[in-house]
């Protein structure tokens, strides 16, 4: 391979890296959160109570809640609690509009005594989620933004590669204490340790988008009836329509054990129920996406829901739909269990410490080079505020939207939104305080303050609510304390970053360093 082949590649994954590196930074950290957004919803909630789970029964407390609440609507919804996310759901849509979704009510229910929860409104873990690829921006263009990221991300990722001679002898190579070269020793061996997911997760995010990126296919067979690719890809339950005459819904329970045994044992993830009220009722069992790895859109065994009888199963995917369930399975990790969740998560980390030590041996190096002079030029001071606030700014700003959601009044409206806010204003104001403050003494005192909050958390929801650390563990309740222990570990984790950044100190000049060693040997 020429060298100048290498030379071009490693311009190009110099710069590419740069330019997106901020952006792709929160994208990762985002996106790693959210391999774990129904324990953070669950602890942003703590009025939903963990329960031993039982699904006959609370499909039984669902169905007798929603024929007391809301007989006559058009369609139920009801989502099972599991050991993640302990809430059961149940939502109506009063009258169905042609073309408009809307008209749902939503409601959180005790799975034991079947009465609504009265749950702080609250995104949770879902703001994570969503921020992931839409980056709080309107549609499409969060979603357009987001993926020529990945896209950027993919071909640093392969001009890595390319321009590492000795990639694999470099992921056993480590120098602690030698400034840049520690850095570099840290980029390269993570970057090969957990090259393969990182490779998976770009190509994968890409494979999600794929119609909105790569729709020429699409539109060559279909035209301008995108739809109908679709309706052909995941197609719809087929539902008989409501009659207009009064029906007495069956029990829901023996449809969920028929339909489990349709799928050999496996577990029920929600149960639509359609014209609850009407002779010509449906019900559609829905399979859990975190089954198989092969995340299944469709997978639905339909009932008659006034005689209970057996309408449909679906049938086998199409090879589309497998092909695209597998990169989706893979890039969200529903099936995955508590230890390969937690191996998503580290590999994640991972990948957002590849980004920030990318970005920062940029700014290092061109560093030095102005270090006799004492006067860095705009772009690198600029490069340095972007680094310190997407970075540990970006920590405040995860650290204060939990704070926002103890702290925040229930009564207050649009609650969620005000969370949401608060973590836009906490990182705001970190940048603001990246350009008041420079270089190290930016990183020590944002570090330092995001420890303090990171490391408060436990102690704040001990003194809000009644799911103490102590109390949680007693009851068994991993993902609140789960929680509360990640926070207590990110907390100590920037705390000994601060002080490693706050102990670093320049390397003295040689002429003085000389004359210190004359005044000692005299």
């Amino acid at each position: 391979m020429k060298e100048g082949f290498r030379q071009a590649m490693a311009w190009l994954h110099t710069w590419a890296g740069l330019i997106f590196g901020w952006l792709l930074f929160a994208i990762f950290l985002t996106g790693t959160l959210s391999y774990f957004k129904d324990e953070i919803s669950h602890w942003m909630q703590p009025e939903v109570q963990a329960r031993p789970m039982d699904d006959t029964r609370s499909l039984s407390v669902a169905q007798t809640y929603l024929q007391q609440v809301a007989p006559t609507a058009a369609r139920w919804f009801i989502t099972l609690p599991d050991s993640r996310d302990p809430g059961l759901s149940v939502m109506w849509q009063d009258k169905v509009d042609p073309g408009k979704r809307g008209n749902f009510v939503q409601k959180t229910l005790d799975p034991v005594s079947g009465q609504a929860v009265q749950a702080r409104d609250s995104m949770g873990g879902e703001f994570f989620y969503r921020f992931h690829f839409q980056l709080q921006m309107p549609h499409p263009w969060g979603r357009w933004l987001s993926t020529a990221a990945a896209m950027v991300m993919f071909v640093a990722l392969i001009t890595g590669i390319i321009t590492h001679k000795k990639i694999f002898k470099d992921f056993f190579t480590f120098r602690p204490r030698k400034g840049q070269r520690s850095w570099l020793d840290g980029h390269n061996a993570v970057g090969v340790l957990v090259l393969p997911f990182h490779l998976m997760i770009t190509y994968s995010s890409l494979v999600i988008f794929m119609s909105m990126v790569m729709p020429a296919p699409i539109l060559a067979s279909y035209g301008n009836d995108t739809r109908a690719f679709f309706n052909e890809v995941f197609p719809a339950t087929d539902n008989a329509p409501a009659l207009g005459q009064p029906g007495q819904l069956k029990s829901l329970v023996p449809m969920y054990e028929q339909a489990r045994a349709q799928w050999a044992g496996g577990h029920v993830g929600r149960v639509a129920v359609n014209n609850p009220g009407d002779a010509n009722a449906s019900v559609n069992v829905f399979r859990a996406g975190s089954d198989r790895v092969v995340h299944d859109f469709g997978s639905t065994v339909s009932f008659n829901g006034v005689s209970g009888e057996l309408l449909r199963v679906s049938g086998e995917q199409s090879l589309p739909a497998v092909i695209g369930g597998s990169f989706y399975g893979l890039h969200m990790g529903h099936f995955a269990g508590p230890v390969l969740r937690w191996l998503y998560f580290i590999c994640g980390l991972a990948g957002t410490a590849m980004i920030g030590t990318g970005l920062v041996i940029w700014l290092g190096k061109r560093q030095l080079k102005h270090a006799k002079t004492g006067v860095m030029p705009f772009e690198l001071r600029l490069v340095e505020v972007l680094n310190i606030a997407s970075m540990s700014g970006l920590m405040i700003a995860i650290a204060a939207f939990f704070w926002a959601n103890r702290l925040l009044p229930a009564s207050v409206a649009e609650r969620s939104g005000w969370e949401v806010q608060t973590f836009f204003i906490a990182w705001g104001l970190s940048l603001l305080h990246a350009i008041l403050r420079r270089g190290r003494r930016g990183w020590v005192e944002q570090l330092s303050f995001g420890a303090l909050l990171f490391v408060a958390i436990p102690l704040l929801n001990a003194l809000t609510t009644s799911h103490a650390l102590d109390v949680s563990l007693a009851m068994g309740d991993w993902a609140m304390a789960g929680f509360d222990l990640t926070c207590l570990a990110s907390g100590v984790f920037l705390a000994w970053a601060a002080w490693k950044m706050q102990r670093r100190a320049a390397p003295a000049p040689k002429a003085a360093r000389s004359l210190n060693l004359k005044s000692q040997v005299h």
